[in-house]
């Protein structure tokens, strides 16, 4: 017995899609379209011209009227093709079905949003991204994946949280999930940085199946996109010149208020710094006990003990500097684009490279001379690799 039939299309508007029938009660539907190829329709009918790249875009003339036009996709366009097509396909509900009211009604199975970012040199492109995923192993980590998705994750949220970086000959992926849902990351054609948010199922975020949805669900899924970018940029860029860094270290006055500087090396600067870096992509910023609490914990202090005037002290430095801001009419803070910067670089610096390079202990029997000497050659490789070398 067959148990589907598949019926291949290819629509004017929308190029090649499918429509798959089940030939058992109560005759239920899938239709499969890909949005990239309506737009490159689209594109052609309106005599735009373009460059394709597989199921995406790689150059126009006029990008701007390009995102525009791909804009105005939406359910209403997409429940159109399907009941042009159940017009003119056979399939289980007779007419005298659906004048009794048997009708189809499409829910979202599934839905995927994808962003391609073109590089002009695609080799030092595809060298950006497995840095990226070296840096970025840990995206797939609860507290990693509430950043990004904007939703919180306890204990009992199902599903396995975890990151693989699977290789497809030479080409590498990167895949994180959250519940149901996922986020993908390769380079494309060795061409362009593609990221995938895709949704399985969207009561994960607390929306209804309907097709009227689909405006939420796209911004769920773009916004996740950008957040993973956001994520890797701060990982990634985080070089700073040395005039920002002695700006950084040095004694500031804004407006007639004077701050100390932000002495690299001293331990509670440096407890600021990791506090910062845990506080980078909270949507909502952060409140005065929140960060008091990180900042004590990282000096290994009891928060008791830690005064809330020292920690007003530390605030009020870390915004003339222009590391923070307050966030208007509330109390709460939040970093800035050069505050994450420094305070990825005062991190990492430190915790990579000067504190194992300095706890690292000659003296003693050959054997441990020789050790120090491997790591000393170790240290020395890595900080090449990292363009951290003199």
């Amino acid at each position: 017995m067959v148990n589907h039939y598949y019926v291949y299309i290819l629509d004017r508007d929308f190029g090649p899609l499918f429509i798959k029938f089940c030939s058992y009660f109560p005759y239920p539907a899938k239709l499969c379209l890909n949005g990239h190829e309506w737009l490159k329709r689209q594109l052609t009918q309106r005599e735009v011209p373009f460059e394709p790249l597989d199921n995406g875009i790689r150059s126009s003339d006029d990008p701007a009227r390009v995102q525009r036009i791909a804009d105005t996709l939406d359910a209403t366009k997409i429940d159109a093709v399907f009941r042009k097509w159940l017009r003119r396909l056979p399939h289980p509900f007779a007419p005298a079905h659906r004048a009794a009211g048997y009708r189809y009604q499409l829910s979202i199975l599934q839905a995927e949003f994808a962003l391609t970012q073109v590089l002009d040199r695609p080799l030092t492109g595809r060298c950006f991204f497995e840095e990226v995923i070296r840096e970025n192993l840990d995206i797939g980590r609860p507290d990693q994946m509430q950043l990004i998705f904007n939703r919180r994750v306890t204990r009992r949220t199902p599903g396995g949280f975890r990151t693989r970086v699977l290789t497809e000959g030479v080409v590498p992926s990167l895949h994180v999930q959250y519940k149901r849902s996922k986020v993908k990351q390769y380079h494309k054609e060795g061409q362009a940085l593609r990221t995938e948010t895709t949704i399985n199922d969207t009561y994960d975020f607390a929306i209804g199946r309907a097709l009227k949805n689909l405006p939420a669900l796209r911004e769920i899924g773009f916004a996740a996109n950008r957040r993973l970018l956001r994520v890797e940029s701060l990982s990634h860029d985080c070089l700073i010149g040395d005039d920002q860094l002695h700006a950084v270290t040095s004694p500031v006055v804004v407006d007639h208020q004077r701050a100390a500087g932000l002495r690299f090396g001293d331990r509670r600067t440096h407890a600021l710094m990791h506090a910062l870096c845990l506080f980078a992509l909270a949507p909502s910023g952060f409140r005065h006990r929140e960060f008091r609490d990180r900042v004590a914990q990282l000096q290994a202090r009891d928060p008791a003990t830690y005064p809330s005037g020292a920690m007003t002290y530390d605030l009020r430095r870390l915004r003339l500097h222009g590391l923070i801001e307050r966030v208007p009419h509330s109390h709460r803070y939040r970093i800035t684009a050069a505050g994450a910067r420094v305070a990825m670089f005062y991190a990492r610096l430190y915790a990579r490279a000067l504190r194992p390079a300095c706890s690292l202990q000659p003296e003693g029997s050959r054997r441990a001379q020789h050790a120090f000497n491997r790591l000393d050659a170790a240290l020395a490789q890595f900080l090449e690799e990292v363009k951290l070398a003199a």
